[in-house]
């Protein structure tokens, strides 16, 4: 059998589905009545012919709830809003899930857009199909909150509580700081309480995404980015490839409307010789494969998605006319052994391009996704991508999680059924064990997206028990996702028999055994090499602990002083008023307030605002600018000749540091100005008045940490900002100024400005920093341009 259906049908998809507001616009001519009922009956039967078992009646009693519950609500486009709730419902329906998904997907707006609560709903349905729709609307809680960091969005919001509408309901008022971890908290219990709340987020999104061109511009890409940071990676940690191709390709459209262009014209231009070759390739597999007696193996075409050709020249700096496997052929057989049986009989054909073979049928992705992986010289010398997988393995890689749940329900899958079990049980228990650690969540999120949805590595305890960590981690992650108590006494492990320290990176298929020792406890160097959100932040808690009793104690007395300062009496400052305060920001007692205004994780001036809410915030002192006057350095040392102790100031085009080489400028007026020896200026100086230029010792001495400029140029991503902050203030450095851009490449510069003592100070911490993996290149900065290392 041939299959070359869907070689182009992508493309065409995503085309099909963008220019659906057209067809939403079009249909807000039809009377209402007409157009919803028949959306509802389009939906029925897709239901009937996907879900012959379902309960048809339950799910319309849903259906007419909602319809009566949205009657005021309307889209942008003009059309009845419960169109939007029907629509996510097909998406679900396609997706196979049960009565319950249905239901809640018709129901996912309810609470957030109307008077109607949780517990109406729970009352009128199930508290299965209140659990889902309490979490959809945590997790668009969330998403506003995280809308907050983006550098998209403009002001920190969350949906506000009005007149119903869609209008209405993208309303914002500013978010309380405080309700963050809480929600949080929330999220992850709904997620691993039930990881159909995803799913029908998922398709929720999906719809809002094919019909985003109603929005203003401003909210398409504000929208288009959000998908690409969450719910695009979301979509492919679940393995659903089906939506997160089309989200991704529908979020390229709008993020980068030129580029998307760009990309579908080279696409396009070259179609028709891509299909004569992918033909070829189709007809030599198929008939090998039939000779040698696989009679029922399928080969079929599939054309890459513009978003991943776009990456692939992005991040490989190539132009599209130097990508050749724009096209994957797909072979799938009835049984796992044929996938095998298979392999050997394209090698018979086709040379195999070295180094390019991955079996991830034996050791399947954290997704549930299995194959076979390779790249062969097929026809015309050109290499071609092939995936070999069985049909029920095509389903899961089409659908994932979802897949999954659907072939559950029906009672089928055997012993592949209690391993996907395993595998999502593991996937929702992380969310479970995180929601514990969501205690700082300005920063938690960002990391979490980016550790939950990267690539994995599969490990092995002793006894076979697979477990997933994000590609990078080491072996004291492993230990704290076994157990807290593993993990604080881990001194290494052995891997496949050999023994390795607690910063060893793991790989793929390892057998790790953690080696532990009860005398030993954390050590903050452990923050170094911990990569996942999860031990980082349980050995972070261990030192919150092992210091809580000194915490407090200085939270007290900052806060006694802070409060002097604002001038306010005493009397503010007791406890009954603090129980208050700690209640609003999150804490369950003073002393954990306290306790984190002492090691510095929580803000003094929030505390405050709580305990006198007419008190005005204090301004955030600016950042300084690339010119600013560094603060006077009186325990540094300057030795010319014989003299010591010189008067000078600092250069401000190029900040030197004591411990490194400098030279001296004899101004007319301003004294001696030093400069970095590498310094331009310096050059020019030396050039027009060789006689003024001194060679002096600039040598540290006890006085205050000097400021210094340094741009970090990094790969962009969610929570980069707040990751490399991290570094920095973990080196025990401050930073007094900030400064971020972002460019079409996909890379971000993030400029600081930061007090170290001398240069050593500054070249440990630029080290640190060139050790992120998101880091391209770290260098000082002259005033006026250029800069070094």
């Amino acid at each position: 059998m041939t299959g070359n259906d869907d070689r182009s049908s992508d493309h065409q998809r995503t085309t099909a589905a963008v220019d659906e507001h057209a067809s939403e616009m079009s249909l807000a001519s039809i009377p209402n009545d007409k157009l919803i009922e028949d959306a509802y009956a389009a939906l029925e039967a897709s239901i009937v012919a996907l879900r012959p078992e379902a309960d048809l009646q339950r799910i319309r009693s849903a259906y007419i709830f909602a319809r009566d519950a949205h009657q005021s609500h309307r889209r942008k486009s003009g059309l009845p809003y419960i169109t939007h709730p029907i629509a996510v419902a097909q998406v679900v329906v396609d997706l196979k899930l049960d009565d319950v998904a249905i239901i809640a997907a018709l129901l996912h707006d309810i609470i957030e857009m109307t008077p109607f609560t949780v517990d109406d709903i729970r009352s009128r349905f199930t508290d299965e199909v209140a659990v889902i729709v309490d979490g959809l609307t945590k997790i668009e809680k969330l998403v506003f909150e995280y809308n907050a960091r983006n550098p998209y969005a403009e002001e920190e919001t969350e949906p506000r509580e009005e007149e119903p509408g869609e209008d209405d309901r993208r309303r914002t008022r500013p978010v309380k700081s405080a309700t963050r971890a809480a929600n949080l908290r929330r999220f992850f219990f709904a997620i691993a309480k039930d990881l159909r709340v995803i799913l029908v987020k998922l398709a929720d999104r999906l719809h809002n995404m094919r019909t985003l061109q109603s929005k203003p511009s401003a909210d398409q890409r504000r929208i288009a980015v959000e998908t690409l940071q969450i719910f695009a990676p979301l979509a492919h940690r679940l393995g659903i490839w089906q939506i997160k191709w089309e989200l991704e390709d529908l979020a390229f459209r709008y993020s980068e409307p030129e580029e998307y262009q760009r990309v579908a014209n080279l696409v396009a231009q070259t179609r028709a010789q891509r299909q004569t070759e992918v033909d070829e390739a189709i007809q030599l597999i198929q008939e090998h494969l039939l000779a040698r007696g696989l009679t029922r193996a399928l080969v079929i075409g599939r054309a890459k998605h513009l978003y991943s050709i776009y990456n692939k020249m992005r991040n490989q700096g190539v132009e599209f006319q130097s990508i050749y496997d724009l096209i994957a052929l797909r072979v799938i057989v009835d049984r796992r052994e044929q996938c095998y049986e298979a392999l050997g009989y394209i090698g018979e054909v086709w040379p195999t391009v070295p180094n390019t073979y991955a079996d991830y049928i034996s050791i399947p992705k954290s997704n549930l996704y299995q194959s076979i992986h390779l790249k062969v010289i097929g026809p015309r010398n050109r290499p071609i991508e092939i995936q070999i997988r069985t049909r029920e393995m095509h389903r899961t890689a089409e659908y994932g999680m979802a897949a999954h749940w659907a072939y559950k329900e029906q009672g089928e899958g055997g012993r592949a059924e209690s391993d996907a079990d395993r595998r999502i049980a593991q996937f929702t228990r992380e969310f479970h064990e995180l929601s514990d650690e969501a205690t700082d969540p300005n920063s938690f999120l960002s990391q979490l997206l980016q550790e939950l949805f990267s690539d994995k590595v599969m490990v092995f305890t002793p006894m076979g028990e697979p477990y997933d960590l994000p590609i990078g981690s080491t072996v004291i992650d492993f230990a704290y996702r076994i157990h807290s108590d593993i993990g604080h006494h881990a001194i290494g492990a052995r891997v496949h028999g050999t023994f390795r320290p607690l910063d060893y990176i793991l790989q793929n298929g390892d057998w790790i055994e953690v080696v532990t020792r009860s005398n030993t406890s954390p050590s903050p160097d452990w923050l170094r090499f911990a990569k996942t959100t999860q031990a980082r932040a349980k050995i972070k808690a261990y030192f919150r602990k092992e210091t809580y009793e000194a915490d407090v104690e200085k939270g007290r007395a900052l806060l006694l002083a802070e409060a002097s300062k604002a001038g306010l009496d005493r009397d503010r400052t007791r406890d009954d008023l603090l129980t208050e305060a700690a209640i609003a920001m999150g804490y369950q007692t003073v002393r954990d307030l306290l306790a984190a205004l002492g090691n510095k994780t929580a803000s003094i001036q929030t505390i405050l605002r709580h305990l006198a809410p007419a008190l005005p915030p204090r301004p955030e002192p600016a950042p300084l600018p690339d010119s600013a006057e560094p603060p006077e350095d009186t325990g540094t040392v300057i030795t010319m000749g014989s003299e010591t102790n010189v008067a000078y100031r600092r250069s401000r085009c190029c900040l030197p540091l004591p411990g490194e080489e400098v030279w001296a400028y004899v101004s007319r007026g301003s004294g001696l100005l030093i400069h970095r020896a590498d310094c331009p200026n310096l050059k020019k100086l030396a050039e027009a008045e060789p006689e003024r230029v001194l060679k002096i010792a600039y040598k540290a001495g006890i006085g205050n940490p000097l400021s210094v400029i340094l741009r970090v140029h990094c790969h962009d991503r969610a929570g980069l900002l707040s990751d490399v902050s991290g570094v920095i203030t973990d080196s025990r450095v401050n930073i007094t100024g900030v400064r971020t851009q972002t460019h079409r490449n996909g890379t971000a510069t993030l400029q600081y400005t930061v007090a170290v003592p001398d240069i050593e100070g500054l070249n440990r911490l630029i080290e640190h920093l060139q050790r992120l993996p998101d880091t391209i290149r770290v260098e000082r900065p002259f005033s006026g341009g250029g800069s070094s290392r």
